[in-house]
């Protein structure tokens, strides 16, 4: 069956840089806009304007900078840095004292609250702090060491804000990372379980009939049967626990986790008869009753469904022995297909079920209600001692949406 890797990248950040970008672009209308409003009150209005022009510049040109975390770069975080802190300082040179102490803004206004915001989301809370007290600290400078309440207020609106931001980042990144765990984990085990229940189709089918055989003829057999069943214990073992891999990140964290998941493609082409799949379990102690019409479903769940089967036919035979007459009945609902195989066996003692699967027998738990969950379906048991057992599957015709719900479940 053909597979892809699924590859996800999960980055709550990215729309933070979005929003940054556009925020340069909007403060940067905003100051010209400011100093286009009052120049005729600026003493030296050159100043200002050879300012804006290296702001604008700066501004348009660096836009992809600030587009995502890899282009965002120590260095030209430390040039926009040093360009904000300049135009702060320059202030003092453009305004005069007057307008200064009646608490005129600075040249890059609250465009300089973008270059600390830029370093909150690239570095944390710890970077926004050291940036927001050198505008800090380049404010008082401008106001000679006497901020008005607005300049206080604007410091620390940005010192508060930045830290903010950048804690929230932090903290994101690592729900991220401990999200992508969790949905390798998932992963992993629906790939484990997948391969657990064909093995235990095959192999541990297989090292089964062989440790019984040998117990029965004895001699060099029961030895080669002792081996089977030793080896069918290790490998049950195995399938139970496996291995689940190391989650894999970005190697940087700001791009966001990255999830890799093994799953398998639906085969091309249109739906699958259930009945030609499950035509081959009919025999003479095996009685299959169809529908006279086509079944058709996805192929992945037809072939699914059609293996679930074929476990409960196992398990028939193995547990209610080879002269167990057993009955399938198909039912073709509107939203749903129900197969019910049903057998006149001995049934099953109660806690049975339970004890198997704590031994590592996962026949029912995984090669038929493993089959049936993934697929959006369900699978009920119905056992009396003495009285056999019946085994109810169903699977919606829309498996794959079905499928998707209960994931999001």
């Amino acid at each position: 069956m053909a597979k892809r890797e699924r590859v996800m990248r999960m980055s709550v950040e990215q729309p933070l840089w979005r929003a940054l970008t556009g925020y340069r672009v909007l403060t940067l209308v905003y100051a010209i806009g400011l100093f286009a409003s009052a120049h005729d009150e600026v003493a030296r209005p050159w100043v200002a304007l050879g300012y804006y022009a290296v702001l604008a510049v700066w501004t348009l040109a660096t836009l992809p900078r600030v587009a995502n975390a890899a282009s965002c770069t120590k260095r030209f975080l430390a040039v926009d840095l040093t360009i904000a802190l300049t135009g702060i300082l320059l202030t003092r040179l453009a305004e005069s004292p007057e307008r200064i102490e009646a608490g005129a803004p600075t040249l890059p206004s609250i465009w300089t609250a973008g270059a600390v915001l830029a370093f909150a989301i690239k570095g944390g809370w710890r970077w926004a702090a050291f940036a927001s007290t050198l505008v800090a600290a380049a404010n008082l400078i401008e106001r000679s060491g006497v901020p008005t309440r607005d300049t206080i207020h604007m410091v620390l609106l940005v010192w508060i804000a930045s830290i903010a931001i950048g804690y929230v980042v932090e903290v994101a990144r690592a729900s991220e990372r401990t999200l992508a765990r969790a949905l390798e984990i998932e992963a992993a085990t629906r790939e484990r379980e997948r391969l657990a229940r064909d093995i235990h189709d095959s192999v541990l089918q297989v090292l089964a009939m062989v440790q019984r055989r040998g117990a029965v003829i004895g001699g060099e057999a029961a030895e080669l049967g002792r081996m089977a069943g030793e080896q069918e214990v290790a490998l049950r073992t195995l399938v139970s626990g496996g291995l689940v891999p190391v989650s894999r990140v970005s190697e940087d964290a700001a791009e966001g986790a990255l999830v890799r998941a093994v799953e398998e493609s639906d085969d091309a082409g249109g739906p699958v008869d259930l009945r030609a799949l499950l035509a081959p379990y009919a025999g003479a102690r095996v009685n299959l009753a169809e529908p006279g019409a086509p079944v058709p479903l996805p192929p992945a769940a037809a072939r699914e469904l059609a293996a679930a089967v074929g476990a409960a036919l196992d398990n028939v035979r193995r547990h209610a022995g080879e002269q167990a007459r057993a009955w399938i009945l198909v039912e073709d609902e509107p939203d749903e297909v129900i197969v019910t195989v049903r057998d006149d066996g001995p049934g099953i003692p109660e806690g049975r079920l339970a004890q198997a699967e704590g031994e590592g027998r996962l026949g029912v738990a995984l090669s038929i209600r493993g089959r049936l969950r993934d697929l959006g379906g369900s699978a009920e048991l119905i056992s009396v001692p003495g009285q056999g057992t019946e085994v109810e599957l169903k699977v919606p015709k829309d498996s794959s949406a079905s499928r998707g719900k209960a994931e999001q479940r």
